[in-house]
Parts: C-alpha cells; structure tokens; sequence
C-alpha cells in the first residue's frame, strides 16, 4: 500500500484545461457506451459526443488538442460529475490517462467515485482555477504538482491552497482509499472470522 499511498498525496503532471460550469456525468461518458462487462477500455468513450461529430469524425476539443497529448490532470470548473453518480464517468477519465483533478468543486458522489480509485479531486478558488487554466493554456508543458499533505498545488512557479474532503484526504494520504485491495491484503484474517460465525457454517454446533 505504500507505494499507492506516496502515489495518491503527492501527484506531477502537465494539464489540460476544461472550462464549463456542470459538467455531468453523462457528458463525461454517453450512456450508450455503459453497457460494457468491465471499465477496461471506457478511456476511448470519455466526452466523445464533445469531441467527435455525428460521422466520429475529431471536433476542436482540449482532450483532442495535440498540444496536451498525454497530459494527465484536467483542470475543471463548478459542480463537475454532477447528474447520474455512474462510477463510469471517473473510470473513463482514468482509463483515458487523467491521474488528478483540480477544479471549483466537484458532486459529492463523483468526487467519493475518484477517491475509491485513488484520483485525487481537489478544489481552488474560481479566480485561483481560472488562473491556472490560462497559464496551461498559454505553456501547456508546465509542471503541476499536486501535494495533499501541505495542501498546495504548484503550477510553474506559482503556488495555490487546495481544499478536499477530510476524510477523502485521509484516504489518499494513507493509502486506505482502496478498500477492495484492503480486504485482500486480510483474507487469512477474514477466513479465520468466518469459521466462527455460525451462519457460515450453517449453524453445526
């Protein structure tokens, strides 16, 4: 867990700015491409009713802009992942490459999705956001970290206060985030409880 934690509290990357104000969660990934058996490969479908036309062909669009290939931390407005609480929406940008996200502020139940699969998804001011959006814009190489425990973003040479849910915060920085690979690091633990209850063991005295 170690390694996921240094992971989660303290992230660097180039950015892509996303502006608009409520952003939902069918937006982030039409509903139509929701029918998959597993999130493996939902990377291809994020936003592609905003970035392909009705022929799939590419529309001016930041995830599409050569400019920020492979940038992996997308700068967002107010009230983004708001709508359906699907758990796709945060898998697709994961799968599409985006490691963390900095916005005005997020829907709870997205922003609960991101931390369950280790995205940190911190908040800044409008003019602190704004700000941070032109300066990608205009060098989109610059180096953004991320660091959950002083609670700062760093873009170039400027730094900002960050804000998030205490408890997501706690989670990211101890690498408790991922409760199903918890479970697995305790089965010996878990088998050991289960001998004892006795509807597991259909009750034989």
């Amino acid at each position: 867990m170690e390694e996921q934690c240094s992971y989660c509290k303290h992230i660097q990357g180039t950015a892509i700015p996303l502006p608009g104000n409520d952003t939902d969660t069918d937006r982030i990934i039409p509903a139509r491409y929701m029918k998959c058996i597993t999130f493996e490969g939902l990377g291809r479908y994020a936003f592609y009713d905003a970035r392909f036309d009705s022929e799939d062909k590419p529309l001016d669009h930041p995830l599409n802009d050569a400019k920020f290939l492979h940038h992996d931390i997308l700068i967002v407005n107010k009230n983004f992942g708001c709508g359906s609480s699907r758990e796709h929406a945060p898998q697709s940008l994961m799968d599409f490459g985006i490691r963390a996200l900095i916005g005005e502020s997020f829907a709870e139940i997205f922003a609960g999705n991101c931390t369950a699969m280790g995205i940190p998804a911190v908040t800044c001011t409008k003019e602190a956001v704004d700000e941070i959006m032109s300066l990608v814009e205009s060098e989109p190489e610059l180096p953004v970290e991320i660091n959950l425990v002083s609670m700062k973003v760093m873009v170039g040479n400027r730094d900002y206060e960050i804000d998030m849910n205490t408890s997501y915060r706690n989670d990211l920085i101890s690498g408790t985030w991922d409760t199903t690979a918890i479970l697995l690091s305790n089965r010996e633990e878990i088998l050991k409880l289960a001998e004892k209850l006795p509807y597991i063991q259909n009750f034989a005295s």
